[in-house]
């Protein structure tokens, strides 16, 4: 692993991942935080087409939270095997078709947005008690106000899931129990996986012990990928 590319949550600043990249690159990985800042009308397609133009031949695609829907695409839009390692994040199915948001979420967006159909910052989603369990101590007005504001119908866009993606180099992390449904169907399909008893946002509170994780498991599913392909 010589280059890491993160893949960012549309809902968080690159700010929030600034210190996961650091301690990539004292590691000796080269290390970088994807554009996640959407322009006007734009949305889910435009994402994978920018970062799919960052993806080199040496590139490990690290996805957290929500971008983990767009991964597959990234990597097949550039027409490449790069490894992709999900950090707490959604997936995916392994064929066929799926929203950004399972029905749940959306019906829970429908009661927070606004009359111009603009949802709040990520972090007003929920009590300020409970992101203060998530973010770290005194990190939390520094985020609240690099949070964008996602248009609603974002979630509303569907992604087609590449042909094959499970098949190739891929690893889970997960912080916790909120993906719990993702990680059983990264050992179903005999990803290499890993769970640190963290909140979704860990690699704010310790960035060293995550980047470790997440070398260990693209080593892993390079080394997993060759033998699926043998």
């Amino acid at each position: 692993m010589s280059t890491v590319l993160v893949l960012p949550s549309p809902l968080l600043p690159a700010s929030a991942y600034r210190e996961l990249a650091t301690a990539l690159s004292d590691r000796g990985v080269e290390a970088c935080v994807a554009p996640a800042r959407l322009g006007p009308d734009e949305g889910a397609d435009d994402l994978v087409r920018r970062w799919s133009r960052l993806v080199a031949a040496d590139t490990t695609l690290v996805a957290h939270s929500n971008a983990g829907y767009l991964a597959p695409l990234v990597r097949a839009t550039h027409s490449g095997r790069a490894p992709i390692v999900f950090v707490d994040a959604a997936l995916p199915p392994a064929s066929g078709s799926t929203p950004l948001a399972p029905p749940v979420l959306r019906a829970m967006l429908d009661e927070r947005v606004d009359a111009d159909g603009r949802l709040p910052p990520w972090t007003r989603w929920w009590p300020r008690a409970t992101m203060d369990a998530v973010v770290p101590s005194g990190a939390f007005p520094q985020l609240d106000r690099d949070c964008p504001r996602l248009p609603r119908d974002y979630f509303d866009a569907v992604v087609d899931a590449p042909s094959g993606w499970t098949g190739l180099p891929t690893a889970y992390l997960a912080f916790g129990t909120t993906y719990a449904e993702e990680l059983e169907q990264a050992r179903e399909l005999g990803w290499p996986h890993a769970t640190l008893d963290a909140g979704h946002l860990h690699f704010m509170h310790d960035p060293e012990a995550v980047a470790a994780q997440i070398e260990a498991l693209a080593t892993a599913a390079v080394a997993a990928g060759g033998e699926r392909r043998s």
